[in-house]
């Protein structure tokens, strides 16, 4: 399994990291991408495991949800959006998912939940991306802080975990991870930390970067736990076996899905 996991990052680092370089449009079309798999990934996911989901609602209502997400918070001039464009979005996702429901055979609320859950977890919560790459004047740096964190963290788990695990963190939920994973991923994540604020954001004080990284790794795996709820509620290992070696789109960014939100707002009210 470490051979795939290595050549599929080999390939993508590249792909995440040009794409938080050149931001704009490329940026903004690459999280489209990525909320575009993970909603598909998501219906998959419920399917292999007999939970309802309306896949053409989830899909559409939730890309939807993600134009307005990023549009609302793109920054072109050239494009005026109205002030009230949150609520209507909302109104008209809410009110589609629930019609399409109405008119079709077998009707199921447990349906309605899980597509609506979809819908509004992971296009919302993963436009965040947009917003903390937008964030001036060190959108970019704040970037490549948190997702090259997460990636030490989540490499520093893998391996402390597989040499040192002894204690499970919670075998309901992900049976492999330790809780000596989790400690070491988050001791490499605070390092991760440090190593960034010397490279890329010196203005940065010494205990707001050891703070960060405390909260990349604590939200980060508690995220990942949560997609994890997900699976093993459904009976399935991974999201999908698009990414060798890794799962599925979902499977790698699920880490965001808590994450991302936390952190915008965290470098926009207290940095």
């Amino acid at each position: 399994m470490l051979l795939p996991r290595i050549l599929t990052a080999v390939i993508g680092v590249p792909v995440i990291l040009a794409a938080i370089h050149f931001g704009g449009l490329v940026y903004m079309a690459f999280v489209a991408c990525v909320i575009a798999l993970c909603l598909y990934e998501y219906g998959l996911v419920l399917r292999s495991g007999k939970k309802p989901v309306h896949m053409f609602s989830l899909v559409f209502f939730g890309l939807l949800m993600g134009v307005v997400a990023i549009a609302g918070r793109a920054e072109i001039p050239s494009l005026e959006l109205p002030d009230n464009l949150y609520p209507f979005a909302i109104s008209v996702v809410l009110f589609g998912v629930l019609f399409v429901e109405v008119i079709t055979p077998r009707r199921s609320w447990d349906r309605v939940t899980n597509t609506l859950t979809g819908v509004f977890l992971i296009p919302w919560s993963l436009a965040h991306l947009i917003n903390i790459r937008d964030l001036q004047p060190n959108g970019e740096y704040l970037t490549l802080f948190m997702i090259v964190t997460v990636w030490i963290c989540d490499t520093g788990a893998y391996f402390t975990g597989r040499f040192l695990g002894r204690h499970k963190l919670n075998k309901e939920v992900s049976p492999k991870k330790t809780w000596e994973g989790s400690v070491g991923g988050t001791l490499l994540a605070v390092g991760g930390a440090l190593l960034m604020r010397h490279l890329f954001l010196p203005s940065l004080t010494l205990q707001a970067a050891i703070w960060l990284g405390l909260l990349v790794a604590v939200v980060g795996q508690v995220s990942d736990l949560a997609e994890s709820v997900l699976k093993r509620s459904t009976g399935v290992k991974d999201s999908s076996n698009l990414l060798p070696g890794h799962g599925g789109f979902l499977d790698r960014f699920d880490s965001y899905l808590l994450l991302a939100p936390v952190f915008y707002y965290v470098a926009l009210y207290v940095l």
